[in-house]
């Protein structure tokens, strides 16, 4: 794939009622999940897009579903990738190695459950690299929402409890460790369960 040296990865799920968005099933049911995964996907998009004229590249890391329906969904004129096999981690930090590999100076990976995410502040997480090894994106809920690097850091992504609050305070410590320069972004929420619902209702069409 021909890729920008700055190169922004999206990780998202093709939107299966009842593989997607199951903490949202209680509520929504396994339609109105799959619908709202769906949703944020393309709003995450829309504010990707507005970055392109910045030189940088993107592409979109997948699970569940293959090429052609990803293509049917979100368009045929982006860059697809499957996530592949392994745990959050070692999916994320295969996406990035393979960014740095073809020919990324800097990587930043996002995923679609944050709607607060926007063209500026991709663009501030790029800034940011040029002085940083890492940049975060802390969520609310303990997790991150943005992971940026200037260089392949694998180490970053073993031992993590996925998932949980501790994930912000784990990758610290390991960047730490690792004598990182680290920055971060605004603390944005994530829409993850039920609770999270009123925070969509301000993105929604």
């Amino acid at each position: 794939m021909t890729i920008e040296k700055q190169h922004l990865i999206i990780f998202t799920r093709y939107p299966e009622a009842g593989k997607t968005k199951t903490r949202m099933i209680p509520a929504l049911g396994t339609k109105g999940a799959a619908d709202l995964h769906r949703q944020m996907t393309e709003h995450t998009l829309t504010q990707v897009k507005q970055l392109q004229s910045n030189a940088i590249s993107f592409e979109v890391r997948f699970a569940g579903g293959d090429l052609q329906l990803m293509q049917g969904w979100l368009g045929s004129d982006s860059i697809y990738q499957s996530q592949g096999d392994g745990d959050l981690g070692q999916r994320m930090a295969r996406s990035l190695l393979s960014a740095f590999q073809s020919g990324a100076e800097k990587a930043v990976l996002i995923g679609t459950d944050c709607p607060d995410v926007n063209a500026d502040i991709l663009a501030e997480a790029f800034a940011k690299l040029h002085h940083y090894n890492l940049v975060l994106g802390p969520a609310m809920d303990g997790g991150y929402y943005l992971v940026g690097l200037q260089y392949p850091i694998p180490e970053l992504f073993i031992d993590i409890d996925w998932g949980t609050a501790k994930v912000l305070q784990q990758t610290v410590k390991i960047a730490e460790n690792l004598n990182l320069s680290v920055v971060y972004l605004p603390y944005l929420a994530d829409i993850d369960r039920p609770e999270d619902l009123p925070i969509w209702e301000k993105y929604r069409n």
